[in-house]
Formats: structure tokens, C-alpha cells, sequence
């Protein structure tokens, strides 16, 4: 096998002539050159140079090989210069697959702070929800995914939301929806195989309507006294959890309305068409006119929330420029 150290002996020699030059150019002694040039002979099987009088010069063979080794070498020296700028982050890519609230609240801080203190690491970013987004991960399509997940209604573990009630259709075609629906939130909120970074816990709000009655009346709303209610919901997950929560509070809610788009939601509940709940995050990226925004409490009476989490995988979180970027998404969660 021909090795990188054997090339550079070479191309010292075809340089300057003689063993004893390239050893001091190289600064290693006579008899180390005669090895190392006697060990890359013996590789390619063909004498690489000749005597001429009292210097040398390539044979045939080493003249070619010396025409490739300035290529590779030339590469192997590029591709150490990369590699030390990604190690030092004067350069390097990470690539962001994020859910929109997080997006537009948690992102822009984070990659601002990254860009401020190393402009040479390139950020991207493309939305997409759990578990889409898991999927990217695994597959190599991002280096960090920002995912959440929902716990229980008694607030104690999280566990994957299950699938939504479906308010039309025969049973039997609400249950085969169930059924798809919690396997595939299921395959979202498993992260044994990564490395989690938590962010924070994003309280759950309730929306009324400006004038419904436990709009004005302070405090926390506990989710069994909106039990009459008609329900605007949102994504397949935080319509899952919505079922869990209501269903933990004695009752299952009547949803009317299921959109994933957070202004829509707001608007249907100023129009007083009925009632939702929605991430903090949320409302931070939109302007809720026209509504009520009220605490949620569980059955269990703790509050509502959902976890909001960074993704990589255990090799990933070892490279510097993720490293760093989980740094800064915890820094921007943090300061919220």
C-alpha cells in the first residue's frame, strides 16, 4: 500500500536530488530516506529511481508516480486545512430540521448568536414536524432536529400523544385513522437511539372567545369545565394529546375544526366558532385579536405543557459545530 509519508520522500528526492538533501529537507537522517524510498519500491514493485553519476533522478515509473503524488498530496494537505477549520469552527455546516413554533421563536436567537461569534459555520434550516422530522435525522438529511413531545395528562412521563377522535366518518373508519395516527406519533416520539438536549417546557393557553364567560374570570381553567364546548384543533400530535387531556377530564371533546395553521385557529375562535388550546410558543409568532388567553389546568391540576427538545445523533453531538449550535438553542430557550 502506498502511503502518503513514502510520497512526500519521493517528491524530496525528485526535488533535490540525492537521499542526503531530501533527508535534510525533510529534516530525518540519510538511512531513514533509503528505507522509507526502498518500502514504497517494494509497494508498487518497480524501481522508482536510478543512479546518475553523483546524484539521482526518477525512473519512468517514478516520474508518473510523482505526477500523482502532487495531486494527492496536494488534496491530502486541503483536506487537513478543512478538517482543522471544521475541529477549530472556522468553518462547518449544520443543517436544522425544526417544528414552525420553534422556528420562529426559538431558532432565529440561536443561529444569530452562532453567526456573531463564528460566521464561518453554516447554518440551514427547513421545517418539518415530528416524527417526519426524526426520520430526517436518522436518514442524514439534518444534523439536529427540534422536536416535542406531550406527558401524560397527570403530568409524570412523556409518552408518545395518542391518535386524535375523529368527529366524522363511521367508527370504523375513525378507529383505522386512530390506529395509523398512534403509530406514526409513536415512531415520532421515540428517541432511545439519540442524544436529547431538553429546551424547555412550552405551557399549554386556552382560547376563547373575547366574550365568553370564563374569559374575564382569572385564573387557571380547569379543561372539565369547557366539556360543552366545541373544539378547534391543531396538528396530528397536539390533537392527539387534546383527546388524552379532555378524556383524563371525564368527557371527549367535540372537534370541529382541526388545522395545523396557528392564525386560522385564532380566527375561528374570535368568530367564536369554539374553543382551542395551543403551545405559548405559538402565540408568541401570531396575533391573537379578538380572543381570550387563559391558563390550562390538567385533571390532576398541574398545568399543561408540552417538551420541547434538540435531537442528534451520538456521533453527531461530538462534532464541534453542533456541539455549539445545541449550545445556543439552550441558550435562546433559557433566556424566553
Amino acid at each position: 500500500m502506498i502511503e502518503a509519508r513514502h510520497l512526500r520522500v519521493l517528491r524530496a528526492v525528485a526535488r533535490t536530488g540525492s537521499f542526503s538533501a531530501a533527508a535534510r529537507e525533510l529534516g530525518c537522517t540519510q538511512p531513514a530516506i533509503s528505507q522509507q524510498m526502498k518500502a514504497l519500491e517494494k509497494s508498487v514493485d518497480t524501481p522508482l529511481v536510478v543512479r546518475s553519476g553523483r546524484g539521482m533522478q526518477l525512473s519512468e515509473a517514478g516520474r508518473v508516480l510523482l505526477k500523482h503524488a502532487t495531486g494527492i498530496l496536494a488534496g491530502l494537505s486541503a483536506a487537513e486545512e478543512e478538517v482543522a477549520a471544521i475541529a477549530g469552527l472556522r468553518a462547518g455546516r449544520v443543517r436544522l430540521v425544526s417544528f414552525p413554533t420553534a422556528s420562529s421563536t426559538l431558532v432565529p436567537p440561536a443561529v444569530a448568536r452562532l453567526r456573531d461569534s463564528h460566521p464561518g459555520v453554516r447554518v440551514s434550516l427547513v421545517e418539518a414536524e415530528p416524527p417526519e422530522s426524526l426520520a430526517m435525522l436518522r436518514g442524514g438529511e439534518c444534523e439536529i432536529a427540534l422536536a416535542f413531545r406531550y406527558p401524560q395528562p397527570d403530568g409524570t412521563a412523556a409518552l408518545p400523544a395518542s391518535a386524535s377522535a375523529s368527529a366524522h366518518g363511521t367508527p370504523r373508519e375513525a378507529r383505522a385513522e386512530a390506529n395509523l395516527e398512534a403509530q406514526q406519533l409513536t415512531a415520532g416520539t421515540d428517541w432511545s437511539d439519540l442524544v436529547a438536549t431538553p429546551l424547555l417546557d412550552d405551557p399549554l393557553v386556552g382560547l376563547l372567545p373575547a366574550g365568553h364567560p370564563l374569559a374575564g374570570r382569572g385564573g387557571a381553567v380547569g379543561l372539565a369545565e369547557l366539556a360543552g364546548e366545541q373544539w378547534i384543533a391543531g396538528c396530528p400530535q397536539c390533537r392527539g394529546h387534546l383527546v388524552e387531556l379532555c378524556t383524563a377530564a371525564g368527557f371527549e371533546p367535540r372537534i370541529d375544526f382541526a388545522t395545523d395553521d396557528y392564525p386560522a385557529v385564532v380566527g375561528l375562535v374570535a368568530a367564536g366558532l369554539g374553543v382551542a388550546v395551543l403551545p405559548r410558543l405559538a402565540l408568541q409568532s401570531v396575533r391573537p385579536d379578538g380572543v381570550s388567553t387563559v391558563p390550562v389546568r390538567t385533571a390532576s391540576g398541574v398545568p399543561a405543557v408540552r417538551q420541547v427538545v434538540a435531537l442528534t445523533l451520538p456521533d453527531l453531538a461530538e462534532v464541534p459545530a453542533v456541539a455549539l449550535m445545541l449550545e445556543r438553542l439552550a441558550g435562546a430557550a433559557a433566556a424566553r
